[in-house]
């Protein structure tokens, strides 16, 4: 891993001067003359026998007998320049591919040849690929917006809890295994405290329910009434495995540590396609002619 991150810095490296250096290549060329020597132009002409070029170093048009000029070193001087250029820059296309592109075969692997990326993260594996859970941050909903969230629920009672809000009716992470196995990548130890709960579909946007410990108390959010159980397994430092102990209804839901307070609360949310159901064939009703 480390030898490869040099040689991606090595190639950015490159890159990045033949981006400089590139930017009066594109207009500057060598003019090869027969005696071994060259002009630097950054254009020229034949002319019947002359050949007419705008002088880099004097910024200026002259020229010469075409008697004088090599125009075949000139243009295979062109043509392998530009052979260089285009290896280069495939050699740097390569190693950005390889970079974002290839899959990881250095991870953790949940099942035979498929691993997880070796950077930290939430992970959802569904028996066939590793998904990738988005982070996001949802919003307190403040004691004024309490009363018309009583109202888009009602009987529902929020005495005791904290309401949080994510944007959209659905998370973009959508799941269609009702039993996908989770991995967190942490080295804060996420995965030791992370649960999963169910969230309610609110109009345009997602809400979260925590119920929140005593006053009295340390102050810290008890978990979840509502979260799934889960079976938990560290597999390694800073890797924790999480599987459902039963499958998940559709809908949305997210995973989190509840504990943390106030902007420390981050969510990882997805969703759970429902899966189409085969309906039973209708049958005629007695008497009718499909069943002559």
């Amino acid at each position: 891993m480390r030898a490869f991150r040099h040689r991606f810095i090595a190639t950015v490296a490159v890159l990045a001067c033949l981006t400089w250096v590139s930017l009066p290549a594109a207009t500057t060329q060598k003019l090869f003359l027969k005696d071994g020597t060259y002009q630097l132009v950054s254009s020229y002409e034949v002319n019947g026998d002359r050949v007419r070029y705008f002088s880099v170093e004097r910024s200026e048009w002259e020229e010469v007998p075409l008697s004088l000029v090599d125009l075949e070193a000139t243009k295979r001087a062109q043509e392998e320049e530009k052979s260089v250029q285009k290896k280069q820059l495939e050699e740097g296309h390569e190693i950005e591919k390889e970079r974002f592109d290839k899959a990881s075969d250095t991870g953790f692997e949940v099942a035979p040849g498929i691993h997880l990326p070796n950077d930290e993260g939430v992970f959802a594996f569904d028996g066939t690929r590793v998904i990738r859970l988005i982070q996001s941050t949802p919003e307190v909903i403040t004691d004024k917006r309490r009363a018309a969230f009583a109202m888009a629920v009602p009987g529902h009672s929020l005495k005791g809890q904290m309401i949080l809000e994510l944007p959209g009716p659905k998370a973009a992470v959508r799941l269609q295994q009702a039993m996908p196995t989770f991995y967190v990548q942490s080295s804060q130890g996420l995965g030791a405290k992370m649960e999963l709960i169910p969230v309610k579909v609110v109009k345009e946007s997602r809400i979260v329910e925590r119920v929140e410990a005593s006053r009295a108390g340390l102050g810290k959010a008890s978990q979840a009434s509502a979260a799934v159980q889960l079976q938990r397994a560290q597999l390694a430092p800073g890797l924790y495995c999480l599987k459902l102990l039963q499958p998940l209804d559709p809908g949305e839901y997210a995973l989190g540590d509840l504990a943390q307070q106030g902007i420390d609360l981050v969510l990882w949310p997805f969703g759970l396609f429902e899966l189409p159901s085969k309906k039973p064939a209708k049958r005629a009703p007695p008497g009718s002619s499909d069943q002559e």
